[in-house]
């Protein structure tokens, strides 16, 4: 599951920490895993958002690559979705649920 041009991935716990919790942005971090297969049907619509609301950042971490960091961030199901504000996690969608999704993005925007 590649990230689109819009959605960035994140490869090591280094990054993470700059990328994410010493960010001032909002972001959303797509927590994905490769086999599964309700991440892959919400990649498109993941893609669509990060493309629409140019204010937030889109990031996502293969939890079986990073997996001390999704451990750290309490990610048990994929996909999750994390919010972050100021480098604090501020509201979580577990699940290919793109309603939720659209929900929170619009919630972390504003």
């Amino acid at each position: 599951m590649g990230a689109s041009e819009f959605v960035k991935p994140i490869k090591t716990k280094e990054e993470y920490l700059e990328k994410i919790v010493n960010s001032k942005a909002p972001i959303v971090l797509d927590c994905y895993a490769e086999w599964c297969g309700p991440c892959k049907a919400i990649a498109p619509q993941v893609a669509k958002f990060a493309e629409d609301f140019k204010n937030v950042e889109f990031y996502q971490i293969d939890v079986d690559e990073l997996s001390e960091v999704a451990a750290e961030i309490g990610v048990r199901a994929m996909p999750t979705f994390i919010f972050f504000k100021d480098g604090e996690k501020v509201n979580e969608v577990v699940g290919a649920n793109p309603p939720a999704l659209r929900a929170a993005v619009e919630s972390l925007s504003a």
